[in-house]
């Protein structure tokens, strides 16, 4: 109850700081039950954003292994959920600058874990069934660039897109290079 009410809280729309106050009287209890489960702010945050990161997770899983379509759909469903979900629970800037530097190292531990590993097993799984023209780390520290910078710049509120939107074209425009066409993969066998 804690953790999801934390969550609302921590990830609704407005200025993102939210006391232990706010939440204890949103929870209609006091700031002492909290710290009982939860010695200190950084570890209710944690336990929060893990429980983002789980549900991230299952998300991904599920684009990543839909048998339906090509890899390249696959790696783009991919993508395009971990743009939208990272989006979703402003993980760039709270990996790039709000809240404490311990906050900001489990974020990116959990993009790593979560995000990027099951990518680079994309890739890996692409280059073996000879559907990649370009080398799987290379393509990986590509995408990973380019993930993390739309989620940080300001390109999409000047282009009035979304960065998942952005990332769409990304994807269309640089990677679609690096997957070959259906007739070279037979060659490559």
């Amino acid at each position: 109850m804690i953790i999801d009410m934390a969550s609302r809280l921590f990830f609704a729309p407005g200025p993102g700081r939210v006391s232990m106050d706010e939440l204890a009287r949103e929870l209609g209890m006091s700031k002492k039950t909290i710290y009982l489960q939860f010695p200190d702010k950084h570890s209710l945050m944690t336990a929060v954003l893990d429980r983002q990161f789980e549900t991230i997770e299952a998300t991904l899983a599920a684009a990543a292994e839909g048998s339906e379509g090509e890899f390249g759909e696959r790696v783009r469903r991919f993508l395009i959920a971990a743009g939208d979900e990272l989006g979703r629970i402003g993980a760039a800037q709270l990996a790039t600058g709000r809240g404490d530097a311990l906050l900001r190292q489990h974020v990116e531990q959990r993009i790593d874990e979560v995000i990027y590993r099951r990518l680079d097993e994309l890739f890996r799984d692409g280059h073996r069934r000879g559907l990649l023209s370009a080398p799987p780390r290379l393509l990986g520290e590509i995408t990973r660039g380019a993930v993390e910078r739309l989620l940080n710049s300001q390109l999409p509120r000047e282009l009035n897109a979304t960065a998942a939107d952005l990332l769409r074209t990304t994807i269309d425009t640089v990677l679609y290079g690096a997957i070959r066409p259906d007739n070279e993969q037979e060659a490559h066998r």
